[in-house]
């Protein structure tokens, strides 16, 4: 079976150290390594200030462990951290029964201010702060498209790799909402890194 050309970037982005080299990845310049980790690829932005919202020193990302976003995401250090670590040691994993690893990740929001589910009087949400990204699909190098909307319920191997990255992402993640917490969330999945003393809330 021919690796498609995601696949073949991947394999040639990662090398023996697992470290992305940001000259194999084509009509990408001016990326540069994000946050003092080899594995974020992206450009450093001005900080970001708008009342009670806003992020220092915020990066935007377009690669983590050599996995594209479809949209650059506009993160704070810790969370493209933990995004990264998460696709590198939980991800991959979670879809090996499909036999293909994560190429890219379709992005539905990242930095904005705005209350939580743009629900008026509401706290403000994680993604005010930098400290949240929403993803709906996952794309492997076999062309496959895990989608959060339309393979959630599903019981065959697509459904499953789904469950299991909404799963593998509650503990590196603060917070993990999924279709099984509200209406709001019916088509994605949304990772923060807020912090509980009582441990992840995953929902």
């Amino acid at each position: 079976m021919k690796l498609s050309l995601l696949a073949l970037i991947f394999l040639a982005a990662c090398g023996r150290s697992g470290a992305p080299d940001i000259s194999a990845y084509p009509n990408e310049e001016g990326l540069t390594r994000l946050c003092n980790n080899p594995a974020i690829l992206g450009t450093p932005i001005s900080d970001i200030s708008q009342g009670g919202c806003g992020i220092d020193n915020p990066v935007a990302v377009r690669y983590v462990a050599g996995v594209r976003l479809s949209t650059p995401a506009t993160l704070n250090c810790r969370t493209a951290s933990t995004l990264a670590d998460w696709v590198e040691n939980d991800a991959q994993d979670a879809v090996k029964k499909l036999r293909s690893r994560i190429t890219e990740m379709t992005v539905f929001a990242s930095y904005a201010c705005r209350t939580r589910n743009n629900q008026r009087g509401a706290r403000m949400s994680e993604h005010s702060l930098g400290n949240a990204i929403d993803i709906g699909v996952i794309t492997l190098a076999n062309g496959v498209e895990l989608s959060v909307e339309d393979d959630w319920r599903k019981s065959n191997k697509e459904g499953a790799a789904i469950r299991a990255l909404h799963e593998s992402a509650c503990g590196p993640f603060g917070t993990v909402l999924g279709p099984n917490s509200d209406r709001f969330h019916y088509n994605h999945f949304h990772f923060d890194t807020a912090a509980y003393r009582s441990g992840s809330y995953c929902r």
